[in-house]
């Protein structure tokens, strides 16, 4: 029997990973605003074709990030639809070996337990084939959902940052939570 490659760089029972690409535009903006609700104030993903060519050509061009499409799998109502996305941002590399992980759901598939399988196949994926050490997530401390994939996933809490990161207008207090290779 031939082998059929499949179309995910990793996949589980219920989703797959791959790339992004321009393609996915159309998508991935209708499943953002239909998302709008649950992603603020906590996550402002691309609304418009504009936004979100430039936000995709920086996950596909800069070697500094690699995004993630999580796609469920086999047939019926979302069979193959985008159901959100894990990105590993400021990949640093040489001694360093880490990445920055940034995340959203998308409405329909919310509470549905899909990215925490996907979030077990980028953790896998970035510490196989990407060669990464270390993975860190900066959760806002009120931001419930995010900080329980965290604890889901293995990553541990390493600390907090008042100030760290500027979102919608002010700069956020953040749990500081990371995973290495080792803790896997």
């Amino acid at each position: 029997m031939p082998h059929i490659a499949s179309r995910y760089l990793a996949e589980g029972p219920r989703v797959g990973i791959r790339h992004f690409s321009y393609e996915d535009g159309a998508e991935f903006i209708a499943r953002a605003r239909e998302s709008k609700d649950l992603h603020q104030p906590w996550l402002f993903p691309p609304t418009t074709d504009a936004a979100y060519a430039g936000y995709a050509g920086r996950l596909i061009e800069d070697r500094t990030k690699a995004g993630f499409l999580v796609c469920e799998k086999g047939g019926g109502e979302h069979g193959g639809a985008i159901a959100g996305f894990i990105n590993i941002n400021n990949i640093v590399e040489g001694s360093f070996q880490c990445g920055a992980l940034g995340y959203g759901v998308f409405a329909h598939a919310a509470g549905r337990g899909l990215m925490r399988e996907a979030m077990g196949l980028v953790v896998d994926y970035a510490f196989g084939p990407m060669r990464l050490h270390r993975l860190e997530i900066n959760a806002q401390p009120g931001n419930a959902a995010s900080i329980a994939l965290a604890r889901g996933a293995g990553f541990r809490l390493e600390g907090f940052s008042p100030n760290m990161i500027y979102i919608d207008g002010a700069w956020r207090d953040h749990e500081r939570w990371a995973i290495t290779a080792e803790m896997r």
